[in-house]
């Protein structure tokens, strides 16, 4: 990692921990496997794939963490690996709060409504280096 791309968060085990290019639900982290070539998780030798989901469970904590610390609406983390779209093996941690409106709230993320997902207002951008920090700063204490 040469320090380049303005997501990545961290490098991990078995792939880089990255923050969402939508971040509507501030705190919204992908993590991405470091082989692109792989599609899904079973594409992946045992020891990589425990690896890949070892990564997982540290994102999603640390973002967590991140939440719980600054915002008290925070719910949960939900933890998903989908590949409908991309056809490479990649994990969101969609961080839930309290303030979403009912009718989303308690059903997956990608009910919100679609203008959401290309909203300039909360598209990635030098206004969440807090954010960045934030959870790159969990992900070390996690690993110490």
């Amino acid at each position: 990692m040469r320090g380049e791309n303005p997501t990545v968060l961290r490098r991990l085990t078995a792939g880089f921990a990255v923050l969402g290019d939508v971040q509507f639900l501030p705190r919204y982290c992908v993590l991405l496997a470091d082989d692109l070539g792989v599609q899904r998780l079973p594409d992946l030798p045992r020891a990589r794939r425990l690896a890949f989901l070892s990564d997982m469970d540290l994102l999603g904590e640390a973002v967590e963490n991140a939440c719980r610390r600054l915002d008290p609406a925070f719910r949960r983390v939900n933890l998903e690996i989908l590949g409908n779209k991309n056809p490479f093996l990649h994990a969101h941690a969609w961080p839930r709060y309290a303030w979403e409106p009912a009718n989303v709230r308690e059903r997956p993320v990608w009910l919100h409504p679609r203008e959401l997902w290309n909203d300039e207002r909360t598209r990635l951008g030098p206004r969440h280096d807090a954010l960045r920090k934030a959870i790159g700063d969990e992900i070390d204490l996690l690993r110490a």
